[in-house]
């Protein structure tokens, strides 16, 4: 199989966490990606190698580790609650002092982590997330909120694109737009609004000076879901950080991949 690339389930004490592994490397990488895990968790063996693909640089350096939130949710379920769920898979699996990268609310999840746990997390990359909530993201969050409420899955599938990609990106990819509400479509909205509420209930500002590990932060001047100030924040309330603005991203996934590698100083 490509780089060794499988879905698996990490068995917590009262539930379990899909996750998939890839890559040839020792050192443990592990990404926990953004709100979009309410609509579509990580599963399934194709969708595993499609990421081993699209991580190639990553799986020739790391054993890379791409977690879900865990399988049953239950209301009011907070970020730091992730975390400490997120904590558990890893200490079941044997995963100690690992390279974090957190995106989006993934991002709020890594800072309670490293806050909460620092003998599980070597480095820390946080990338287009916040420390708590600002205008920006309760705007288009709440906007999200109400779309899944209402089953406008395509719409909320639009939206979400809109605010995340650049115009150039965008320009290439809106041919797309009128598939997007036949694909991937859950069966109901409640893992989504229950994650899209721990955001919006996210502040982790008092605890980020407990993160003792080097952390680089990736934002953008253009960012419409977090908003830049909120990446400049972060880079003032965290120790041993690295701030990093891009104005734009429209760059092929693989120098993405070199960019980022590099600013970790992997070698």
């Amino acid at each position: 199989m490509f780089y060794g690339a499988r879905c698996c389930k990490a068995v917590l004490d009262n539930d379990t966490m899909n996750y998939i592994m890839f890559g040839k490397g020792s050192k443990p990488l592990i990404i926990l990606p953004g709100l979009g895990d309410g609509l579509s968790p990580v599963h399934g063996q194709l969708q595993a190698v499609i990421f081993a693909i699209n991580y190639i640089k990553f799986a020739e350096q790391f054993k890379v580790y791409i977690f879900s939130r865990k399988n049953s949710l239950t209301e009011n379920y907070s970020t730091r609650d992730m975390a400490e769920d997120q904590a558990e898979a890893m200490k079941t699996l044997g995963i100690s002092k690992a390279y974090v990268m957190g995106v989006s609310q993934g991002g709020m999840i890594a800072q309670y982590l490293a806050a909460d746990h620092p003998e599980l997390v070597e480095k820390l990359v946080l990338a287009v997330t916040l420390p708590g909530p600002n205008e920006t993201m309760r705007k288009t969050v709440n906007g999200w909120k109400k779309m899944a409420e209402e089953g406008q899955y395509k719409n909320l599938m639009i939206d979400t694109a809109e605010n995340s990609y650049s115009a150039g990106y965008l320009k290439k990819y809106r041919i797309f737009y009128p598939v997007l509400g036949r694909i991937g479509k859950p069966k109901d909205f409640e893992r989504f609004l229950i994650q899209a509420d721990s955001c919006l209930r996210h502040d982790a500002r008092l605890e980020l000076d407990k993160i003792k590990c080097p952390v680089l932060i990736i934002g953008g001047s253009c960012d419409r879901i977090a908003g830049a100030e909120a990446s400049v924040e972060l880079n003032e309330k965290i120790n041993k950080s690295e701030l990093l603005m891009y104005q734009a991203w429209d760059m092929p996934p693989m120098k993405k991949q070199r960019i980022l590698m590099t600013e970790l100083s992997v070698t």
